[in-house]
């Protein structure tokens, strides 16, 4: 297995209030606008789902467990490359908390050399996107 980590985030919102609004996956809707548009080919989700058209491929994750307040584990079900993705939520204090992103994927040594820098560029996109939000 392949692992790829975004570096930690803080996020200036509770660990519960970003973990409610993102273990509930229609609550994109609301911070939708936030996102570039050039990035939201082809994108759908609803409670426990997502979608989204990249370049290569379609690509939809769901939600395989939730554990409160503190982590998100997604599991792809479709995808030209299969992987495992979550999202760790610790806190700081009462009012911040710091956040994880990490990949795991069964890479042979040839994929493993195409795609390790558009993986880590792509998580700490996820990353950026994932801090700019507002969490009330």
């Amino acid at each position: 297995m392949t692992t790829f980590e975004s570096t930690i985030r803080q996020i200036d919102y509770s660990q519960q209030s970003v973990y409610n609004l993102l273990s509930d996956l229609s609550n994109i809707d609301r911070v939708k606008d936030r996102l570039p548009a050039d990035k939201l080919n082809g994108l759908t989700f609803d409670t426990d789902s997502i979608a989204i058209t990249t370049p290569m491929g379609a690509v939809k994750l769901h939600i395989i467990e939730r554990e409160e307040p503190k982590c998100i584990k997604f599991e792809t079900a479709e995808s030209p490359l299969p992987f495992n993705f979550w999202i760790r939520i610790l806190p700081m204090d009462e009012q911040r908390s710091k956040m994880k992103l990490t990949i795991k994927a069964d890479l042979n040594p040839f994929i493993k050399g195409m795609v390790s820098k558009p993986l880590k560029e792509g998580i700490e996109k996820i990353a950026d996107a994932l801090q700019a939000i507002k969490y009330e």
